[in-house]
């Protein structure tokens, strides 16, 4: 199997079965990002050499003004997509085979959970795995402890307070906490300034 044909498997939402070659290849995978992984979280590293063991971890070009402090896990990672001028602080955790894209100028707090599978629901069909993206639009701010689950989408310039569960899309500038997050407040009217 080859990467872009699983890819497109998980793109397309497919789900992936236990004991299938599709799941034997997330497995090799999940080893390959572990041997990355380990290496950026067992050691000191400059700011470059994070950033270009993040970007060999997804396989994106590298993006200079990305930003990161380890430790960071993901179990796949060539499904995460970052912006310009992105920061993801430390003992975040994310898995990533549904998807995971992340506008420009995100910032992700501390041990954020984003995670873009499900098993099946059914005690027969809980083997088996069921991707859906997660897209975080530009200018968001994640909160430390927050968690989103898969297929969610969070509007440009929104707020995820500290610990919020987020099980369901959330608009643009707005302000959601809580488990399940809910709306709790407007960017804008909290700054007291006009929307642009």
């Amino acid at each position: 199997m080859e990467l872009k044909e699983f890819l497109d498997h998980l793109n397309q939402g497919l789900p992936v079965k236990k004991d299938s070659e599709m799941q034997q290849y997330m497995t090799q995978m999940a080893f390959e990002a572990m041997q990355i992984t380990c290496e950026l979280n067992q050691s000191y590293h400059t700011p470059e050499e994070i950033r270009h063991l993040f970007f060999q971890l997804t396989g994106q070009e590298e993006e200079e003004t990305f930003s990161m402090f380890p430790p960071f896990t993901t179990d796949f990672g060539k499904n995460i997509h970052v912006g310009k001028h992105v920061f993801i602080n430390s003992g975040c955790r994310f898995q990533d085979q549904g998807g995971i894209t992340l506008g420009d100028g995100t910032l992700v707090g501390h041990n954020v959970v984003l995670a873009t599978l499900n098993h099946g629901f059914e005690p027969e069909d809980r083997p088996t795995l069921y991707p859906k993206p997660i897209t975080i639009g530009k200018k968001v701010w994640i909160g430390a402890n927050a968690t989103i689950l898969p297929g969610v989408t969070i509007g440009d310039n929104a707020i995820i307070a500290a610990g919020a569960v987020v099980t369901k899309d959330i608009p643009e500038n707005a302000i959601a906490g809580g488990v399940p997050a809910k709306i709790i407040g407007d960017v804008y009217q909290r700054t007291g300034t006009r929307r642009k």
